[in-house]
């Protein structure tokens, strides 16, 4: 009883203590894309103004841009302008950054959860295998290929994909998000192409937008599927070291249900922040698949960003990114705590 009181008077100081960390978290987030905008050798003024504009103007520019200001300042003003949603305004689309990340991120979002789908679907069963077959081929081709995941290059897989299965086979779709010709043709609804397509009945379009995603989702699926085999396998290979899988072996219990029932069972809670790790990794490391497939995502956008010196559409995404990392990264901390009692306690 005293431990049941204990524990009902802390949780509001955990939560209280999860608010706190994730504010303070996300403080030094803006802190350090702050920064990334004064130690980066760009000039914010000159991509306003361009460098034909006279010395009057570029300090007017300035003036009007508060860089004359102490960084303090300058970073107060930054915090209260994020907090209002307010990350400027992007140079190369004319738009306020904030509509352009609403428009382009749901693209990215969408190819990434379907690589997570991908990457849960074949790692967890790949790694519970590995570890059932420790040492034997079937153990060994999984590790190469999760090996493989960690050293093969995004971009060049990306590329090796387009040829293979664009170029030659033609079994998928090629750059971009959806065919020219039926491009806007789907009302957006939520921003997943695939979603608002079906929705709309416009079946067409539909598998227009899954011949396109299916192979960048795959590549990134395999990256995420490395991670996830690999873990799982470490994680069975420690349940089925204890005592208890030993005594249901000697019981003649079936090998299928002690791999599934007794040894998984107790490690799909640890898997929940693997897997919400590899699914922030994919969020924010698809900047190269989206280059090689001209998918019009926050990756993309990042780089035109990079390469057109728009300092406020590279903070804004540096920030989204980040924000979305570190968001599933304490939700699948909190989602653990909430399903494993000793972690409440």
């Amino acid at each position: 009883m005293k431990r049941e009181t204990e524990l009902t008077l802390n949780r509001p100081i955990a939560a209280l203590n999860f608010l706190l960390t994730l504010a303070v978290t996300f403080l030094g987030l803006l802190a350090i894309t702050f920064l990334i905008g004064r130690v980066v050798p760009i000039d914010p003024v000159l991509a306003v103004v361009g460098d034909r504009a006279s010395t009057e103007t570029y300090e007017a520019v300035r003036l009007q841009m508060g860089l004359d200001d102490p960084l303090i300042v300058q970073f107060a003003r930054y915090v209260w302008q994020v907090m209002q949603g307010d990350l400027g305004m992007s140079v190369s689309t004319g738009r306020a950054v904030s509509e352009d990340l609403g428009r382009v991120f749901p693209a990215t979002l969408e190819m990434a959860t379907l690589g997570i789908i991908i990457g849960v679907t074949i790692g967890v069963p790949m790694g519970v295998f590995a570890a059932a077959r420790q040492g034997k081929w079937v153990d060994q081709v999984i590790r190469v290929i999760g090996l493989a995941g960690y050293a093969i290059p995004a971009f060049w897989l990306g590329l090796v994909g387009l040829v293979i299965f664009y170029a030659n086979l033609r079994w998928v779709g090629g750059p971009g998000r959806i065919d020219l010709f039926l491009d806007g043709m789907v009302p957006p609804r939520s921003g997943l192409l695939l979603i608002d397509s079906a929705i709309d009945g416009n079946w067409e379009a539909f598998r227009s937008a899954l011949s396109h995603i299916i192979l960048p989702a795959t590549i990134l699926g395999f990256f995420a599927l490395a991670y996830i085999a690999r873990m799982t396998r470490s994680f069975m290979l420690e349940q089925l070291s204890q005592e208890f899988i030993t005594t249901a072996r000697v019981k003649g219990v079936p090998e299928r249900l002690i791999l599934w029932r007794h040894a998984f069972r107790p490690i799909w809670i640890q898997l929940i922040t693997v897997i919400g790790l590899s699914y922030a990794g994919l969020l924010e490391g698809s900047v190269m698949i989206e280059t090689v497939f001209s998918w019009p995502g926050i990756g993309n956008y990042l780089t035109t960003a990079l390469l057109n010196a728009d300092m406020n559409a590279v903070l804004g995404a540096t920030l989204v990114i980040g924000a979305v990392f570190v968001g599933i990264n304490k939700g699948s901390d909190a989602l653990y705590r909430l399903l494993d009692p000793r972690a409440r306690a």
